[in-house]
């Protein structure tokens, strides 16, 4: 494992890189680069101090950066060293893009590389890593998870696969069922958006006259992004993803002040408008999102199939083709993604491939939870647009010993945006509350 140790903003950061598996059942097969960064804060770095793994949301998503304004950060820099890995695939570990993926002999090839990139691989990604930083004598040290969001569905897959390398587990965001289909997932998501769509519109009425005016726009007209692709109505709808956090909630209300401006024709869509549209809609950044979005609800053999998308037919609110006030989509990936935007485009075909995939493994160990022993914390946001409550509520009934805290004083980035929320949970996992 190789080790870069520098200093930054009050910080002591050591950079680890190591080679792990692709296929973890196949320890002398293929392998990638894993990265991740341990932070310690300076003056603290010749202690003893336990180790605390961040598990970020995504699917796809790398770590945060220690210049990062996520409230959490600091708090636990207090009594642990917080390592923060980038998820296979992302950031620093071995990226797995357009580019990269292209390396490999076709679709099916594709397909079959990034079902290595599930939670079940990643938390055995974490294992190697935390014996890797153990030091000499240590290496059954447990340590603290933190998951967020998806790193709480990581989190819980740690309880099933390796309990036994972790002290203690924190969960913000992230309690997913245990048996759901994807289907039952997006059909209460598609609920849920509904709802935060109305919230929105009431708190900025005016904005549904803009809303309606730029799909109206974007319908009539070949509007191009400055990368070159059309930005078409459908995509333009998935900007309601935004609706989630309680940092980003108003973000689409100070885009669509910007949107049109005087043009030689009539109104036309500001460039200032596009640029932020496209940024917000593309998955260059994050492509592992899109693709693995549905598969992170995958367990047995019943495909997703597309499942945000066909369930979306039930909900026909968001279906801007019949008229009536336009309503934005929330976390939903659908195939059309994959024609539209073109950092996805190269990878359609492996897409469809895991959208049929009949053999996922399962994620997590009902009988292994039942049983649990490690102290777990949740909290649960009763509004949470991401997450179901319901479906967290009765995953919590199954994990013995997890207590979880029930609030709608937080949106679903509660524990990035108030250090009082990473602050109950770990009062609660250490039995001080």
């Amino acid at each position: 494992m190789d080790t870069a140790v520098y200093r930054h903003n009050g910080l002591v950061c050591a950079d680890h890189t190591l080679r792990v598996p692709l296929d973890h059942a196949r320890p002398d097969g293929p392998e990638i680069t894993l990265f991740a960064r341990e932070v310690t804060a300076a003056g603290r770095e010749g202690e003893d101090l336990p180790r605390l793994l961040w598990l970020q949301g995504g699917p796809g998503h790398r770590a945060e950066r220690p210049d990062a304004p996520g409230a959490w950060l600091r708090e636990a820099l207090r009594d642990h060293r917080v390592v923060l890995m980038d998820q296979r695939g992302t950031g620093r570990s071995t990226p797995a893009d357009r580019r990269t993926l292209a390396a490999l002999p076709g679709a099916a090839a594709t397909a079959a590389h990034l079902a290595h990139f599930r939670a079940d691989s990643i938390v055995r990604d974490a294992e190697l890593l935390r014996r890797h930083l153990a030091a000499d004598g240590e290496q059954d040290r447990p340590w603290t998870v933190l998951g967020q969001s998806f790193g709480g569905f990581c989190a819980l897959t740690y309880l099933s696969l390796a309990p036994e390398g972790l002290e203690k587990v924190m969960i913000t965001g992230g309690l997913p069922s245990l048996t759901a289909h994807a289907d039952d997932v997006y059909r209460a998501a598609y609920a849920r958006v509904a709802d935060h769509n109305e919230r929105y519109f009431d708190r900025y009425p005016a904005d549904q006259r803009l809303a309606d005016a730029v799909a109206g726009h974007l319908g009539s007209e070949d509007v191009r992004l400055p990368t070159g692709e059309r930005l078409t109505v459908r995509r333009f709808q998935t900007l309601g993803a935004a609706f989630g956090g309680v940092s980003s909630f108003d973000s689409l209300h100070y885009l669509l002040e910007t949107a049109f401006v005087p043009g030689a024709r009539g109104p036309e869509l500001s460039d200032t408008f596009l640029r932020r549209v496209e940024a917000a809609v593309s998955y260059a950044q994050h492509p592992l999102y899109a693709v693995l979005h549905e598969a992170i609800y995958a367990q047995g053999g019943r495909p997703t199939a597309w499942s945000a998308h066909r369930i979306r037919e039930e909900f026909p609110v968001f279906d801007a083709s019949r008229g009536g006030p336009l309503r934005f989509t929330g976390e939903m990936v659908y195939p059309w993604h994959f024609e539209e935007d073109p950092a996805l485009e190269p990878l359609r075909e492996a897409a469809h491939l895991l959208a049929g995939r009949t053999d996922w493994p399962p994620l997590y160990d009902a009988d292994r939870l039942a049983a649990n022993r490690v102290p777990v914390a949740a909290a649960v946001y009763h509004d949470d647009m991401y997450v179901d409550r319901e479906h967290s509520l009765r995953t919590a009934a199954a994990v013995r010993g997890l207590r979880p805290w029930i609030t709608n004083a937080h949106a679903h980035d509660g524990v990035r945006v108030d250090p009082a929320v990473y602050g109950r949970l770990l009062a609660m996992v250490r039995g001080e509350i």
